[in-house]
């Protein structure tokens, strides 16, 4: 296979992996939906910049450090259920206030519309998974004879693909019968995002 073939399938396999179900999807989706395309793509650039750090260690060979360190690993993880549980609680409050008003959100209540970039970061870097995907997937195109920019390529499909792809499914659910299906059912919907991010959470801290 050609470099540019291999760089195509490396951004194919990339791609996938972006889109699947986790801490990132669920909150971004969420965001997307409650607060808007420009909430939704704070909150991607911000998962990007997760991904442009977690890309530079799995390139750079050092995600071994969570093998050689178990202990970081758990840190990490316990880090990551605690910030995902926060989440959780305060997308609970919310539905609860909703309920218990008729429809009007307790001011200050409302997360989605409150930096986006950086709880998008905070969910992307606190999750030591990310990094050993990034390493597990990037390791087979890393190894044998390369050119000196092969590594900087691999790292900027990543962090570029990161930017886009989130962007545009941000973007993508400002579609006005989604938007209109969400909105009619909000309180069973954020009900269901606050029990996944819980259900997600209690998975790091079990292992």
């Amino acid at each position: 296979m050609t470099a540019s073939g291999e760089l195509f399938a490396f951004a194919g396999v990339m791609a996938l992996g972006q889109f699947s179900p986790g801490p990132d999807m669920i909150l971004l989706t969420r965001t997307a939906l409650k607060s808007g395309a420009r909430a939704g793509v704070e909150m991607a650039l911000g998962i990007a910049c997760g991904l442009a750090i977690h890309a530079t260690i799995a390139v750079g060979g050092l995600a071994l450090a969570f093998d050689r360190l178990p202990v970081l690993r758990k840190i990490m993880g316990w880090a990551a259920a605690g910030y995902l549980l926060w989440l959780a609680y305060r997308i609970f409050r919310e539905v609860f206030v909703i309920w218990y008003s008729g429809g009007k959100t307790e001011a200050g209540g409302e997360i989605s519309a409150r930096r986006p970039f950086l709880r998008g970061l905070c969910c992307n870097l606190l999750n030591p998974k990310a990094a050993i995907f990034l390493a597990a997937m990037s390791a087979p195109f890393l190894r044998g004879e390369r050119p000196d920019s092969w590594a900087l390529a691999i790292w900027c499909i990543i962090v570029g693909q990161g930017c886009v792809l989130w962007s545009l499914w941000a973007c993508l659910l400002q579609w006005q019968p989604l938007k209109r299906g969400y909105e009619r059912a909000v309180k069973w919907l954020d009900l269901a995002f606050a029990l996944v991010l819980a259900a997600l959470a209690v998975r790091l801290i079990i292992g």
